[in-house]
């Protein structure tokens, strides 16, 4: 969920380098090229079907619509954020419910950094974390595993980055006095959470926006997802539990050995800081905040579809948006915050999701130029030549490989997802592919990258904390995303070749 880059050095201290652009930048930059290939590319437009879709092999020249800078550029993302399709083809009609819009999905971001802030500021999700650590206490061999699973449970469901960074004083302390190093306690934060992100099931800031744009529910291709978070998360216990049984039988095995001494003095110091208590309160607390998660989970769900006779309630991000705004005011009731305390925590809350609110808004304005530059469908006629006799395989390969590069210059996964979706998405119409899959292929090749990318401020400001290089970093993660990427590429040729990718 982070948008903006951070440098730091081995001490946590600021220094003058190269600052990688962040994603507003890139965002920008990229909407004013994309304004500058609306007079060079060729125009053209598919034929579309009742559903709006273009149909493959339609793609005709079509008299160009070439944007302006000032009078188009600066106004794509306002009219992506609220704009339809007008009739003329282009848009530019305001309309809180329009078709294009992307309004609800960035109200729905915004409600949901508020209804984080007022659950972390009950204490509650501190003194889970920090009651399975005291717990666990002379079984940290077990605490791997189970806060590995944590944190992997926070990234698949809400996207869980920066929240992270508050558990790496603490969790770094108890791995080193267990006889460890630094780098296990920050491999169990980067890679638990990273992998959760990565197998995204019901991740909003993912899996939810990708899946709006794409024209899908938000439970299609769940049963895919599942499979790669289940088999990630048991494949990232295993290697960082054998990295840190290695180093506490040979101390010299750590790849920070030469900072044995300097991690022990830091991080020790800050063991015996309290916690805050896992009392009655906070309990209820975490039973409100998981089970916000569960009914709009089980609200996106085609029962009816899968032949259960449960009701199909056909929520999206409206219902959403009240869903969690409602549970924000119970959790604060809960909690035994004040009124005033409930309002300006959740404002709070919500302004720190503002970034990612705006770069929606930003994205989908590329879009737009693409489609009033009417190059849009010249992108994808392009890439349907590509793909042209490509079975769905060699596709949602080819798919995930060009999000990787993608990733790196936009590692904002909303973002992301709402720049090339719209495009992406309807390629797998013409490969046969289901759209679901589309959206899996983008979280997993975005996901395994902001598991070592530059570009993300909680890659550098994770390390920064654990006092950990970055190149003793990605000498200890490449392996494992080595072994991460061959899994979902697995996933994904085996959801290309069932039938009903819909439900895988």
């Amino acid at each position: 969920m982070a948008e903006e880059n951070t440098t730091a050095n081995q001490n946590g201290e600021s220094k003058r380098s190269f600052r990688f652009p962040t994603a507003y930048t890139v965002l920008f930059i990229l909407l004013i090229l994309v304004v500058i290939a609306t007079w060079i590319m060729p125009a053209g437009q598919y034929e579309t079907n009742a559903d709006g879709e273009p149909i493959p092999g339609s793609y005709q020249p079509v008299e160009p619509n070439p944007q302006r800078i000032i009078a188009d550029g600066l106004m794509a993302p306002v009219n992506g954020m609220f704009g339809i399709q007008a009739e003329d083809g282009s848009i530019s009609v305001y309309n809180l419910g329009g078709l294009y819009g992307a309004i609800d999905v960035a109200l729905f971001v915004l409600v949901i950094g508020g209804f984080l802030a007022i659950t972390m500021a009950t204490g509650a999700i501190d003194a889970g974390i920090g009651k399975i650590t005291v717990a666990l206490k002379g079984k940290e061999r077990w605490m791997i595993a189970i806060l590995m699973i944590v944190f992997a449970l926070g990234g698949t469901s809400y996207g869980m980055a920066e929240e992270t960074l508050a558990f790496y004083g603490l969790i770094i302390a108890v791995m080193i006095a267990a006889g460890y190093d630094a780098l296990t306690g920050v491999a169990i934060i980067m890679l638990g959470a990273g992998i959760g992100v990565l197998a995204s099931t019901v991740n909003p800031f993912a899996t939810g926006v990708a899946s709006g744009f794409a024209g899908v529910s938000i439970a299609d291709g769940l049963l895919s997802r599942i499979i790669i978070l289940v088999l990630g998360t048991l494949v990232g216990i295993i290697f960082v539990t054998r990295y840190a049984e290695k180093v506490k039988k040979d101390p010299s095995k750590s790849l920070v050995y030469s900072q044995r001494e300097e991690h022990a003095k830091l991080f020790l110091k800050s063991k015996g800081e309290s916690l805050p208590e896992l009392n009655g309160m906070r309990k209820a607390v975490l039973v409100l905040f998981a089970l916000a998660f569960l009914i709009m989970i089980y609200s996106v769900i085609p029962w009816e579809d899968l032949g259960i006779p449960f009701p199909t309630l056909w929520w999206w991000f409206g219902e959403f948006t009240a869903l969690f705004l409602g549970f924000a005011i119970v959790i604060g009731l809960v909690g035994r915050m004040g009124e005033a305390s409930i309002s300006e925590t959740f404002i709070n809350g919500a302004r720190d999701m503002l970034g990612v609110a705006l770069v929606i808004g930003l994205a989908r304005g590329i879009s737009v130029i693409m489609t009033n530059g009417l190059i849009i469908d010249t992108v994808l006629y392009w890439a349907e030549s590509i793909v042209s006799g490509m079975g769905g395989v060699a596709f949602i390969n080819l798919t995930h490989l060009l999000y990787l590069p993608l990733g790196f210059l936009i590692p904002s996964s909303s973002g992301l997802a709402t720049v090339t979706m719209p495009i992406m998405a309807p390629l797998a119409d013409t490969a046969g592919v289901d759209r679901s899959l589309v959206v899996t292929a983008y979280q997993s090749a975005s996901g395994l990258l902001n598991i070592v990318n530059p570009t993300f401020a909680v890659v550098i400001g994770g390390l920064a904390l654990g006092r950990i290089s970055y190149d003793k970093w990605l000498r200890f993660a490449l392996p494992i995303m080595v072994v991460l990427f061959l899994i979902y590429v697995v996933v994904l040729s085996i959801g290309a070749l069932v039938t009903d990718t819909m439900v895988f």
